[in-house]
């Protein structure tokens, strides 16, 4: 293959690369997208650049697009309605739980939602309100509420 075409190779796989990204977005291909277009600029700027010296080009440049755009990512995070969409754990702290079946010796369930979960804490009856503390893979911590609280809460 003559050296001139080279730089179009580079800027079809940019442009493949590049609509793999829109078809499966994960934020990782665009960066190699951009080096390859960068790489297929420049080597058909030099034609007479070799395969190795496109390649430490492609590495070059792709690790430098990473380090900026993460940069970037950290000076200006981007706000959301919701922080704690993906984060169930944080979700549910605080939220107020029914017990549904006693817990003893530390372990019972909860209503918590529209479903029920295993959950952790002190001794509680049935029909007893409580708050949600943490949570870990399979269960919430839960604490019992105030007297004062558990009669305002519904």
């Amino acid at each position: 293959m003559d050296l001139p075409a080279m730089g179009i190779v580079w800027l079809t796989i940019a442009a493949l690369l590049g609509l793999a990204e829109l078809i499966v977005p994960g934020v990782f291909l665009v960066f190699i997208a951009i080096a390859a277009g960068i790489t297929g600029i420049v080597t058909l700027a030099l034609p007479s650049l070799p395969l190795v010296g496109q390649l430490l080009l492609l590495g070059f440049w792709s690790v430098l697009s990473v380090v900026f755009v993460r940069r970037w990512y950290l000076n200006s995070p981007i706000e959301s309605a919701d922080p704690m969409l993906n984060d169930r754990g944080a979700r549910v702290v605080g939220e107020i739980v029914t017990v549904t079946e006693p817990i003893d010796q530390g372990r019972g369930r909860v209503r918590l939602g529209d479903s029920e979960w295993l959950a952790t804490g002190p001794d509680m009856g049935l029909g007893m309100r409580a708050r949600v503390v943490s949570m870990d893979a399979t269960a919430v911590r839960v604490e019992p509420l105030p007297p004062s609280l558990t009669s305002d809460a519904a």
